[in-house]
């Protein structure tokens, strides 16, 4: 039988990316507080790679991650850095959303 604090339930409804660190990784965070206003989001750096996590849902849109970078960007390219994430993933073109439907 096992037993799961609060804390270690409240970990589980984290939702968000995993990232190779860099740049990138730098502009997801930034775009993360911007696009998810009101939000407390969690930077764990590993160093070869960061975890940005919210609680619930978490939104990036393109067109902030550009700002951040300073470049254009391409959602899809997203996936270049992404080496996992929690929660479940929707992507479009302009934006991507990691949520839960149910939650802990």
């Amino acid at each position: 039988m096992s037993v799961t604090s609060s804390a270690q339930a409240y970990h589980n409804n984290l939702v968000g990316p995993v990232m190779r660190a860099g740049d990138l990784a730098m502009a997801v965070i930034e775009a993360a507080k911007v696009d998810n206003p009101g939000k407390e989001v969690f930077v764990e750096d590993k160093r070869a790679y960061i975890r940005i996590h919210t609680e619930h849902e978490m939104v990036l849109h393109r067109e902030t991650i550009e700002e951040e970078l300073g470049r254009p960007f391409k959602m899809n390219d997203l996936e270049v850095d992404l080496s996992s994430f929690a929660g479940q993933i929707e992507s479009g073109d302009n934006s991507v959303r990691f949520y839960f439907v149910k939650r802990v």
